[in-house]
């Protein structure tokens, strides 16, 4: 007998299946050697009171076995023989629009201008023990895009058309824990990720398809309107190489190379909204005190807390963006001259420091306003009007934290309450941020609109989480790649460029997605959409 049960109980209760077998035999008066499997359906934590307590819905098998691996499995044909479709950018867009398109019968040809996710993680190393960053293999750039040493969030509120339990049960496919089916929000580990995107390239390559690393698309193929492939340069020999089909364009939102070649070629962009701001970094001990009620923090029962906080502050919301509970702070640059950060954790999340993201939105607007304000040497480095606006004012930003960061990968910071206070720290706590931190007055030289929005924000936060507003936090400058900061414009029905057929934008790189989950769920609707497409032609 198989049997579904939704039950509230105490941490230790959640702890293992053991421990949920014994609870439900008490409760349903089972024999609870009759019980042979639990699988947790559904998990979430409710820390609103001060008991603590876990949700589950759980399936019981009584007196039998389950017939599955708890996931639903995807076949993937031969497509040696199939129609080329050209996929530039192995993130998650481009890995899922990979795989989709094999399963309709297609053949993807893969083009990557980074390393493989084994030989990338060399330089990243290099940033930290260098301080030199490979511009095209770094943290956003190489095999799994930018996700792949980010933590693995599965969590997403986009309501795009596709299926988001679809997405999950392929990653659980290619060596991720089913507990990412059930969890309130999944994560996998920047630990574990990395096998699960080769795992993947290693399905497209058996299939039939073809992936090609530190091979860098330079142009479109085009022929009237109509986009025939792609011009790529091969980065270890610098040889040019032509890879024909219909293209779908899934860059990353750190591309920025590939934003200019498409204005100066007169295709279709605009500029988007972003976000900006810093990462906020406190000890993990204090976030669990905090969010769990307690002063003994999460024992040993409970996970690393998470939060979210998100309010309007003259008219622009001020937010929490990608919380990475027991996790460390990363250099996200993509080139010479920048300073970024990005926050990331592993599968256990068992580090000293939780961090995230502390964003303040910003439109094309506020962009010329600020530029307006500006001095006039800092106003002739920006160009503050047309698609690529918002672009520009990230580099002028990330080189501004370059240069307060003694033009090195370490990075301004300032103590939370300093910050607030418009106050210099003259020390700054310990930090999981490997290039190093130098004390810097945030509240001075960051823009007026990022700095006193945040500022407010803090001051609310604080209210609402006694405690979270503390000098034992420091914030870490600065969180500028949260988003594209361009839209390739589409057909919102065909998924295609308006104007040139054969060319599909695909993912967070084209403005139409935001984290893992979402660009992933993009990638197999240009797969479909082009499948639907072609299939006859």
């Amino acid at each position: 007998m198989v049997k579904d049960y939704q039950i509230r109980v105490t941490p230790q209760a959640a702890y293992s299946e053991q421990s949920i077998s014994e609870y439900i035999a008490q409760e349903d008066g089972l024999d609870v050697r009759a019980i042979n499997t639990v699988r947790v359906l559904k998990r979430s934590i409710d820390a609103r009171q001060r008991q603590v307590y876990v949700n589950l819905t759980v399936r019981v098998y009584i007196n039998e076995m389950p017939q599955d691996n708890g996931f639903v499995k995807t076949d993937y044909p031969d497509v040696s023989r199939g129609k080329p479709v050209v996929v530039v950018g192995e993130g998650p867009a481009g890995l899922f629009a990979s795989l989709r398109l094999i399963e309709h019968g297609f053949r993807p040809i893969v083009i990557e201008r980074g390393k493989d996710v084994r030989e990338r993680k060399k330089d990243l190393a290099k940033i930290k023990s260098e301080q030199r960053v490979d511009p095209e293999s770094n943290y956003c750039f190489g095999e799994g895009g930018a996700g792949a040493y980010s933590d693995g969030k599965l969590y997403t509120r986009s309501k795009k058309r596709g299926s988001i339990e679809k997405i999950l049960n392929v990653f659980c496919q290619f060596g991720a824990s089913t507990s990412i089916l059930a969890d309130a929000h999944p994560h996998i580990g920047t630990d574990r990720l990395p096998r699960v995107i080769e795992n993947m390239r290693l399905q497209i390559i058996k299939s039939g398809g073809e992936v090609h690393f530190q091979t860098k698309m330079t142009e479109l193929l085009l022929s009237g309107d109509e986009v025939k492939g792609v011009v790529c340069r091969n980065m270890q020999t610098m040889s040019e190489e032509i890879y024909e089909g219909p293209v779908i364009l899934a860059t990353g939102h750190s591309a920025r190379d590939v934003y200019r070649y498409l204005a100066h070629s007169g295709i279709e962009i605009e500029a988007k909204g972003i976000a900006v701001g810093v990462r906020l970094e406190h000890p993990s001990h204090l976030i669990d005190q905090i969010q769990y009620h307690n002063r003994q923090g999460r024992g040993r029962w409970l996970p690393a807390a998470e939060y979210s906080f998100v309010m309007q502050v003259e008219g622009r919301g001020v937010y929490s963006f990608c919380m990475c509970p027991g996790g460390f702070i990363i250099p996200a640059a993509t080139g010479e001259r920048q300073l970024v950060v990005n926050g990331m954790s592993p599968s256990n999340r068992g580090g000293q420091w939780s961090n995230s993201g502390m964003v303040v939105e910003l439109r094309p607007e506020d962009v010329v306003r600020e530029i307006g304000q500006m001095a006039v040497e800092d106003r002739e480095r920006i160009d503050g009007s047309g698609a690529l606006s918002m672009m520009c004012y990230q580099e002028y930003l990330e080189k501004l934290c370059w240069q307060q960061g003694n033009m090195k990968q370490t990075a301004p910071a300032q103590r939370m309450a300093d910050f607030c206070r418009g106050k210099l720290s003259y020390d700054l706590p310990h930090s999981s941020y490997a290039p190093g931190l130098v004390s810097s007055p945030l509240h001075f030289w960051l823009p007026k609109g990022i700095a006193s929005r945040l500022q407010d924000g803090f001051s609310y936060f604080g209210k609402q989480r006694r405690g979270f507003l503390t000098n034992e936090a420091c914030l870490i400058a600065a969180e500028t790649r949260t988003s594209s900061p361009v839209r390739i414009t589409r057909d919102s029905e065909k998924l295609s460029h308006i104007r040139l057929k054969g060319l599909y934008p695909c993912g967070e790189g084209a403005g139409y997605a935001g984290g893992i989950v979402s660009a992933a769920v993009d990638g197999e609707r240009c797969a479909d959409m082009i499948c639907a497409a072609y299939q006859t032609v």
